[in-house]
């Protein structure tokens, strides 16, 4: 990870430092990652890598690729979905770590750069999960580094890197789509680079990723574009409303961490003024956050924004971070913000990230069903299951139904027998999947519902008995989280799913 060339003794100290604290957080996110119960996403992604495809209803294949790549080495357990997750961070770390110092001449950049990627939260909790966002996040780092190979030696063959990392990009998620139009600005606002476009180069590199991502373009071609048209959803507008601005401008501090954050928009404003450091590599970090930026600030005036969507402008903004902390000579208040800014940036970070894994893993604070990890996180999840498992035991139901997709994905991977589980609705998200054996359907079934069940007035007019069996709850440490109920379904009246 270190290429310390000519620095002085303290670079080298300062960047072989950085080197073993990032190795050492890795090494404690996998730790947390054996111990964390899964998230119903998680759960839901580990479902869809039992049948690795082209597509799935909301993602494009990598993550699954990477939790069956886990699963087939250790297992099917929580570290097994999500090892390779955590691991991308290494060379993640490298490959942003190589773009800042190359970027701006300056190996402490870098590592400092990388030190402040791996504090945000982005990455000390985001990549203990198995979500496609590290995947992005990974790629775009390596388009970043390829981009900056291309600037800093002017050879023509980093464009066929650069169709690569944009087609990996894109076959993780379809957000890496907001850099093609950094590249292109970047292209055509520094004078130098302009020639490119001229030359068949760019057109050959786009031709690359497009190839890359063809596998994902043939599964939504064969399925009715599902997946483009549930993303797509997302641009129509319903109504107009500035609720979620705040909303999203407070979850980019957090997820970023607030000192690490306050020098991130330091380092733009400094870049854009241009204080320091060459035109080309000012306008490359700023074209790589403004798209997504503009875009997602767009986006909250007529819908919520999740607070990982905008994730793959971190790369950027924790480069401009470092810029503001080591290159840029700060005056009057600035100076002393910068310099809080800069001491404060690591312990805020490992106070936090310190703070999640306590509660997430041990529910430190009982806050029962208010608390966010618990239940996102499926906490008491392994013995709620033993019990579920009984009662299906008890009921001699060969499957379990529901209509939640997060309960189904729950159910599959924690009851300890792992029968059959199927949604009833939203079949086209397992389309990959090949259809339930019917004779599954000829005996009890077992349905399962969150609390009181409000979708049973549906189930009645599918089902020729509806009875009651049970009510468990999950709980950790005594404290109940959720409720479920269980229900006895026999005759199905019609087919018992619905078509994908």
């Amino acid at each position: 990870m270190v290429a310390v060339g000519d620095a002085t003794l303290p670079e080298r100290r300062y960047t072989l430092a950085v080197a073993a604290t990032i190795i050492v957080l890795v090494g404690i996110r996998l730790l947390c990652a054996a111990i964390t119960p899964l998230s119903f996403d998680e759960s839901l992604y580990w479902v869809w890598s039992k049948h690795i495809a082209g597509g799935y209803y909301d993602h494009p294949p990598v993550n699954p690729i990477l939790i069956r790549l886990g699963t087939t080495l250790f297992g099917n357990t929580q570290f097994g979905v999500r090892v390779f997750n955590v691991l991308l961070v290494l060379p993640a770390s490298w490959a942003l770590w190589r773009s800042a110092a190359i970027l701006f001449n300056d190996e402490k950049i870098g590592a400092t750069a990388a030190l402040y990627f791996n504090l945000s939260l982005v990455m000390a909790v985001g990549s203990v999960l198995s979500t496609p966002d590290n995947a992005v996040v990974a790629a775009t780092t390596f388009l970043l580094l390829m981009l900056v190979q291309l600037y800093a030696t002017g050879r023509a063959e980093w464009w066929l890197a650069i169709g690569i990392a944009f087609g990996v990009g894109m076959l993780s998620k379809y957000s890496l789509i907001f850099f093609a139009v950094s590249i292109l600005a970047w292209l055509l606002l520094v004078p130098e680079l302009r020639k490119w476009l001229a030359t068949p180069w760019p057109w050959v590199s786009g031709l690359i990723a497009l190839a890359v991502f063809s596998p994902t373009l043939i599964w939504n071609a064969e399925h009715h574009w599902a997946s483009v048209l549930y993303q797509y959803n997302r641009l129509v507008v319903h109504e107009w409303t500035l609720h979620y601005l705040g909303e999203l401008i407070l979850t980019q501090i957090g997820l970023t961490t607030p000192p690490i954050f306050v020098l991130g928009c330091m380092g733009v404003a400094a870049l854009l003024r241009g204080e320091t450091a060459t035109y080309p590599a000012r306008v490359l970090i700023n074209a790589m956050i403004w798209p997504i930026a503009l875009y997602f600030i767009w986006h909250t005036f007529h819908g919520r924004v999740e607070g990982n969507w905008p994730e793959p402008m971190q790369p950027a903004l924790v480069i401009a971070a470092a810029v503001a902390a080591e290159m840029v000579q700060w005056r009057d208040g600035w100076a002393s913000v910068a310099r809080w800014s800069q001491r404060l940036a690591v312990p805020v970070g490992l106070i936090f990230a310190a703070a999640i894994y306590a509660q997430a893993v041990f529910g430190v604070l009982p806050l029962g069903a208010v608390d966010p990890t618990a239940r996102a996180l499926g906490a008491g999840w392994k013995e709620l299951a033993v019990q579920m498992d009984a009662v299906r035991s008890r009921l001699r139901a060969p499957i379990v139904l529901t209509m939640d997709y997060g309960l189904a994905a729950w159910l599959e991977f924690y009851l300890p027998s792992h029968p059959p589980v199927e949604q009833i609705n939203g079949r086209i998200r397992y389309v990959n999947a090949p259809d339930p054996d019917p004779a599954l359907f000829r005996g009890p079934i077992m349905y399962v519902c969150r609390g009181d069940c409000g979708e049973l007035s549906l189930i009645r007019t599918r089902f020729t008995t509806v009875e009651f069996v049970a009510t468990l709850t999950r709980s950790r440490r005594g404290i109940p989280i959720q409720a479920y109920s269980v229900y006895k379904l026999t005759g199905p009246i019609g087919p018992p799913l619905d078509p994908p």
